[in-house]
């Protein structure tokens, strides 16, 4: 297993010499050649299923943007449809289930565990494909989503600001929501072990729609499955990732993962102060600032960089957005480069 390298180092608080940095949703979007490659296939389900494709995007911003971390090119949403529960991706409009979670009948029906988890080679052979040719002093991110995240999609049956039909689902039927996020549980915990099997170095949890539920809801239909996630693979260091739900923190914190995802609704300041200069963060760039003229991208990058201080790995605070200009992206990654910890 690598580990000698910035992106590792810094998760295990070693004393780098500057902040590691990658974007969510680095692979593809954003770059030509990634455009080049869709323009070749029927979709993107497609092409998260076609290990050599798959494995080429996933290296595309190592090689074009020199960035110090890859993550594998997948979706969180091949765990439902491993599950039984088939999606759809559509373009300008996002994911959609034809069928979604109605009844305890409807989640009975449902696969999980290894039996899902088996369902997924195409993952595990990117992953192989992916390792062909990496370099050496680049380590490879494995991921999912959170159970929860993935429980308003299987009952929302697409995406939504509010996710209301899912919140509903959470009060009006909490056995069964906790039966549906059981076998979600159960399914990403193989799903991601066989990852870690394949040859990933690190994981990440996504939890996308964290932001939605109240605390008493985080608490209760959120942390412990991803808790239950963490517990079960410690082989590996493990990011979660809960976006909106920064005022959650401390009890994020207090499941100990290796590293804290941090996005944009709170200051690095602020974040230090809750959790400390021992915890490894990473985030937290607005991404709507990489429009930004590229000199004001790297001003306030370098600013970003200093507050967190050591124990800091560089990224945005969500996902790339597709038209996001190049300019600003490589701006982002220079100033990274340019913060020095060597006094």
């Amino acid at each position: 297993m690598k580990r000698n390298t910035l992106f590792l180092r810094t998760i295990n608080r070693d004393l780098v010499e500057r902040p590691p940095v990658w974007l969510m949703r680095q692979a593809g979007r954003i770059l030509p050649e990634y455009k080049a490659i869709r323009e070749k296939l029927i979709g993107f389900k497609e092409l998260v299923k076609s290990p050599e494709l798959a494995a080429e995007v996933t290296l595309q911003p190592v090689d074009l943007l020199k960035v110090d971390a890859a993550i594998l090119f997948s979706d969180i949403l091949v765990i439902p449809e491993a599950m039984g529960l088939d999606y759809e991706m559509i373009e300008a409009r996002g994911p959609f289930f034809p069928k979604t979670i109605q009844s305890k009948n409807d989640i009975d029906q449902l696969l999980s565990g290894e039996a899902a988890a088996e369902r997924l080679d195409y993952v595990y052979n990117t992953i192989s494909e992916i390792n062909k040719y990496i370099p050496e002093n680049i380590p490879l991110i494995g991921f999912a989503g959170a159970p929860w995240t993935i429980l308003a999609y299987m009952i929302e049956g697409k995406g939504s600001k509010t996710f209301s039909v899912a919140k509903k689902f959470l009060y009006a039927e909490p056995e069964w929501s906790h039966s549906l996020l059981d076998k979600i549980t159960d399914s990403t915990i193989h799903y991601l072990r066989n990852q870690v099997n394949a040859g990933v170095q690190t994981l990440q949890l996504f939890d996308s729609w964290a932001g939605l539920l109240s605390m008493e809801q985080f608490n209760t239909f959120s942390l412990p499955y991803m808790q239950r996630i963490k517990e079960a693979i410690p082989v590996v260091p493990i990011t979660i990732f809960a976006k909106g739900a920064m005022i959650q923190l401390q009890d994020i914190a207090a499941i100990k993962p290796a590293v804290i995802g941090i996005d944009w609704n709170i200051s690095p300041l602020k974040v230090r102060q809750w959790l400390g200069t021992d915890t490894v963060l990473q985030g937290n760039m607005d991404p709507c600032l990489l429009y930004a003229k590229p000199q004001h991208v790297f001003d306030e990058t370098v600013k970003m960089c200093r507050e967190f201080g050591r124990n800091h790995i560089a990224n945005l605070g969500h996902g790339v957005y597709p038209d996001t200009p190049l300019e600003g992206v490589k701006a982002f990654i220079a100033a990274v480069k340019s913060t020095s910890y060597v006094e």
